[in-house]
């Protein structure tokens, strides 16, 4: 009897210890991803900090239930704790760039960073769109079932059951070059900028695009990354990056304790802590999806650019988010300075669809090239790796395996679709074939939310090719 109570007593304390050790490890992380995400949803997008909490927040993960935060917006930070007072974490808003959290850096070192940096300029409300924010829905095409198109936008934002958590935010379908529809949650509007998590990697791509263009970067040479050089990684080459096949070690999970989760909450250069790892295959071998790679890009476009955050912000507004009218584009950036380009992009539905058609009219812009010919056949192309053609240079495909082009990922939609995805079901789908972009944003923590059927209804809407 007595050793059976030890051995309970043990394993009790057992678990209690690594219970403690677990939050004392994880905490940080809940603490920075609440701090960075209501920060940004308040400072960035104008949102209320409890319905954030309550509906975007809390369902990521039961961790967050234990986080409180407090609101400062005299400072512009955000600031939160494990029952309010454990390993407490801060993100600090600016102006253009969005909110940072302060990891191993302080404000008056984030502040500086954004000295110099050229402000948004003002979207033109008269023009129509793209070239500025005025719709002409009442000249569509006959051609096009309005009637049942905005019923299918309707559904969009309908809950399917009493405890589902599809939270579309918006959806805009542009079709021929022009908006044919669009909806909006009652908290939310064509300015709003919304955030794309992993369609920034997109947005990454044509940024990587533009300084190819300027004879600054050739994506067949080694990557110039300053932690390789001398061992076995200085092989790895831009293109093998932007394609997700560069053989680093990197764990694609948003977990506690994870790569994906410690790099976003846990470090002040995200780029530095994807570089550090090493070879866990040959190169250009196995196609493995990493952040870690997005944001080693992010730094190698911030280093051409002139190696500031102010000049990596003004040479993105200049060539590319200001030239097609993206005036509410910003990519925030981690505490080094440099811009997320794996995850941190915020936009309006509507420049979302921009630069989705900016893709579909290959990378040609009112007739001025933006991207360098042949730029977006290349981001478009699958990579040898990837299984079934599901992926390019940081571009989600709809291509199909090599031996059997009907084996690919959305069945229904045409082969040519390409796309930009993110978490919570945020979509910029790109549909050549038939001169359609389609754009979802929400907030999705289930499994109610289908592109598949979404992006296939609002098809039978339009003429046949």
């Amino acid at each position: 009897m007595k050793k059976a109570l030890y051995f309970v007593v043990l394993l009790v304390v057992g678990v209690v210890g690594f219970g403690i050790y677990f939050l004392y490890q994880a905490l940080p992380l809940a603490n920075g991803y609440t701090s960075k995400y209501i920060c940004s949803q308040v400072f960035l997008a104008d949102q209320d900090p409890e319905s954030v909490l309550k509906l975007e927040v809390k369902p990521e993960h039961p961790l967050f239930l234990l986080v409180d935060y407090k609101v400062d917006r005299d400072q512009q930070t955000v600031t939160t704790g494990g029952f309010g007072f454990l390993n407490p974490m801060t993100a600090l808003y600016r102006k253009g760039f969005g909110c940072t959290l302060l990891v191993d850096a302080d404000r008056d070192e984030l502040l500086v960073q954004a000295k110099g940096a050229t402000p948004q300029p003002k979207p033109n409300l008269t023009m129509t769109w793209p070239e500025g924010e005025a719709l002409d829905l009442d000249s569509i095409s006959e051609e096009v079932q309005k009637d049942k198109l905005q019923k299918v936008l309707n559904d969009a934002f309908v809950e399917p059951g009493p405890d589902t958590m599809r939270n579309t935010r918006a959806v805009v379908v542009a079709y021929k070059g022009r908006i044919i529809a669009e909806k909006y949650h009652p908290d939310f509007s064509w300015r709003d900028p919304m955030l794309g998590w992993s369609m920034s990697k997109s947005v990454t791509t044509a940024l990587v695009g533009l300084l190819v263009k300027d004879g600054k970067l050739d994506i067949m040479a080694p990557a110039p990354v300053a932690a390789w050089s001398g061992d076995s990684r200085n092989r790895i080459t831009l293109d093998q990056l932007l394609r997700m096949s560069s053989g680093l070690a990197f764990e694609e999970v948003y977990a506690p304790l994870k790569d994906a989760t410690n790099m976003l909450y846990g470090h002040k250069s995200m780029a530095g802590f994807a570089a550090s790892k090493p070879l866990a295959a040959e190169p250009d071998t196995v196609w493995s999806y990493s952040s870690g790679t997005a944001n080693i890009i992010a730094r190698i476009v911030k280093d051409k650019t002139g190696g500031t955050l102010a000049s990596f912000n003004n040479f993105a507004r200049r060539r590319l988010f200001d030239r097609i009218g993206m005036f509410t584009a910003i990519i925030e950036p981690d505490a080094s300075g440099s811009f997320v380009g794996s995850s941190y992009m915020y936009a309006s539905a509507r420049d979302w669809a921009r630069f989705g058609l900016l893709i579909q009219n290959d990378g040609v812009w009112q007739g001025e090239r933006i991207l360098p010919e042949g730029w977006v056949k290349y981001a478009t192309t699958p990579t040898p790796a990837a299984p079934i053609g599901e992926y390019g240079a940081m571009f989600w495909l709809n291509a199909g395996s090599k031996n059997n082009p009907e084996n690919r990922e959305f069945p229904k939609l045409p082969a040519d679709m390409v796309y930009l995805s993110g978490h919570n079901q945020q979509i910029t789908a790109i549909i050549p074939s038939r001169n359609l972009i389609v754009v979802r944003l929400g907030v999705t923590h289930d499994n109610s939310w289908n592109d598949e059927t979404f992006i296939s209804d609002i098809l039978r809407c339009l003429p046949l090719p």
